[in-house]
């Protein structure tokens, strides 16, 4: 199964970023998953910035992204949405990468379930 899970919200201040890569982390786990996608866009690309720093105890978006580029996970970040932001692909974490709506658009193809956060 290919699942294609898209974030809209900044990292911190609401938590559907967090909750939705939980939920990408969980499936990636899973026997019978093929590939798990995530796809930022919006606020949610702050979420791919490097040198996060959290409270201790604090969930870390950053290393979540990480985490779900690892393997056969991929994280595509919007990048008209970075742009918007004045953000570059240098401070992308490892892992994830520039991506198009015109991607977006192949990855919702493909995929078996798509998932909005």
């Amino acid at each position: 199964m290919n699942t294609l899970i898209i974030l809209n919200d900044p990292p911190y201040g609401t938590e559907r970023s967090y909750n939705g890569l939980r939920l990408a982390l969980a499936l990636k786990k899973r026997e019978g998953v093929n590939s798990v996608t995530v796809f930022l866009i919006g606020d949610a690309v702050l979420c791919a910035n490097t040198g996060q720093k959290t409270p201790d105890g604090a969930y870390n978006i950053e290393r979540m992204v990480k985490g779900v580029a690892t393997g056969d996970g991929q994280v595509m970040v919007c990048g008209t949405c970075l742009d918007a932001r004045g953000l570059s692909d240098e401070g992308l974490v490892k892992g994830a990468r520039r991506s198009t709506m015109s991607e977006l658009a192949e990855a919702s193809a493909a995929a078996d379930k798509v998932m909005v956060f």
